[in-house]
């Protein structure tokens, strides 16, 4: 069920990310365009989203630290580094691909 007040884009895991999300490494999901305060949704409401919505596993520490994407993973938005488009803060769009890769290994 699709509106206007939803943002289809594309999310994708790697790097061992999605064993966290039920072990599926592609999602097309629809966000809502507003974030709990009515702003426009960006990648920080995207990641809390993620965690309450989407991740199957409990352990959100592995994903997420101090309400950010935590050290050790990669967000490419669109192919390019999240830091080039103003990190969390950047307002989602239409049709983006924005991916989490995790550069850590072991445990």
């Amino acid at each position: 069920m699709s509106n206007e007040d939803d943002v289809p884009i594309t999310i994708e895991f790697s790097g061992g990310l999605e064993i966290l999300f039920g072990d599926q490494k592609k999602y097309s999901l629809l966000l809502p365009a507003k974030d709990e305060s009515g702003a426009p949704a960006n990648v920080a409401f995207l990641v809390r989203h993620l965690c309450d919505k989407v991740m199957k596993d409990p352990r959100k520490e592995l994903f997420v630290l101090d309400d950010t994407v935590r050290p050790g993973i990669l967000v490419l938005i669109n192919e390019a580094d999240w830091e080039l488009e103003g990190e969390d803060k950047y307002e989602v769009q239409k049709d983006d691909h924005i991916m989490f890769v995790s550069t850590l290994h072991g445990g």
